[in-house]
């Protein structure tokens, strides 16, 4: 057999196996891309397929923005590191095939690859899972942030991932990026915001992130065209009554948006769509601060050195003394399940965000 030859051989010996995906079960070897990650099963059956029409997910919507600036800007080329399906690159291979890039399980040569292009004068979009991202840190910061290239990073799987469980999750990419010079990082609440920051994203001279979930959106309206948003600058969707009894402000990074615009309504709060870690929005922060009692922070990350931390950092340096309740993961891996469920575990729920709400600044 073959370990026996290549242990008789002399010299180091080397073995190439080729492995065959799903061997055994027919229907896994007939399609192993559909099945390298099924949902509902039934051996008999295969894969059940689901009865609803979901809304997009936030892959479609970057797999369908990629391929629109590409058919723009013939400098835009994208790679990633063998996750051609899980980061929605599969059209864009279809329809351009010679700027499109597989590295193949190499994130550290898939972000200097992307900086080498930058450097040519092409204007890289790496689509990455954001735990995937860790293990090209030092070519992140080296490769292309010290040089400060035009390299897009869409950081798909970012907070939470439900079954794909703890090695999987994004947790720690708010906190490991904003610590890196010339980064921009983006995190939309929405699908359409989604579509705008990466515009934004591929509109700088500078390396840029644009991170989001694993799943669906709210179902927003996405605007078909290739709009960008203004560096840095949040908005604010909710305004707090003359009447509060507390003028209270949430800043919230991402979809978690969402559940602290119902929390919003039950409590009378200013809530803030942030869009942007870095740079902060520091004028509106501080514009805040100017008829506010106090600030509630919310992201789907680490709390430790995250986007709440960035809030933070700012009042310090401004000599603003407010109290900030930072809301986000907690300091501990998580382990699989649903993704709703793990997150009302994680208080990060409506009915989770209200109770911290009001325990922590007294409102009955």
């Amino acid at each position: 057999n073959i370990q026996k030859l290549a242990l008789s051989g002399d010299g180091p010996q080397f073995i190439h196996v080729i492995t065959k995906k799903g061997k055994g079960y027919p229907l896994a070897e007939a399609d192993p891309i559909l099945y390298h990650g099924p949902g509902k099963f039934d051996k008999k059956i295969g894969i059940v397929p689901s009865k609803t029409v979901s809304k997009k997910t936030f892959t479609q919507i970057f797999g369908e923005w990629v391929c629109d600036m590409a058919q723009v800007d013939s400098r835009l080329v994208a790679i990633t590191p063998a996750m051609r399906e899980g980061s929605g690159l599969v059209e864009f291979e279809k329809r351009f095939p010679n700027r499109y890039f597989d590295v193949g399980i190499a994130e550290q040569h898939a972000v200097t690859f992307s900086a080498g292009l930058a450097c040519e004068g092409y204007k890289p979009v790496l689509a990455i899972y954001s735990t995937f991202l860790q293990r090209g840190y030092d070519q992140l910061i080296h490769d292309v942030a010290l040089q400060d290239l035009p390299v897009v990073f869409a950081l798909d799987r970012a907070g939470l991932v439900g079954a794909d469980g703890a090695t999987h999750a994004g947790t720690f990419d708010l906190a490991y990026l904003r610590c890196i010079p010339n980064m921009i990082i983006m995190t939309p609440s929405d699908e359409n915001e989604c579509r705008q920051l990466l515009t934004t994203a591929f509109m700088q001279e500078h390396p840029s992130a644009v991170r989001y979930p694993r799943g669906s959106g709210v179902g927003a309206t996405v605007d078909p065209s290739l709009t960008s948003l203004p560096i840095g600058k949040g908005v604010v969707r909710r305004q707090v009554s003359t009447t509060a009894k507390k003028r209270l402000a949430v800043l919230a990074f991402g979809t978690l948006l969402q559940p602290c615009l119902e929390v919003a309504e039950q409590l009378d709060l200013t809530v803030v769509d942030m869009r942007f870690v870095k740079p902060i929005d520091e004028a509106l922060l501080k514009a805040l601060s100017t008829d506010h009692v106090g600030f509630i922070t919310i992201e789907e990350g680490a709390i430790q050195g995250g986007a709440g931390s960035a809030c933070v950092e700012f009042f310090v340096s401004q000599h603003i003394l407010l109290p900030v309740l930072q809301l986000g993961l907690p300091d501990t891996f998580i382990d699989q399940g649903d993704s709703h469920l793990l997150l009302a575990n994680c208080g990060l729920s409506a009915a989770g965000i209200e109770q911290s709400i009001r325990g922590y600044f007294n409102i009955g």
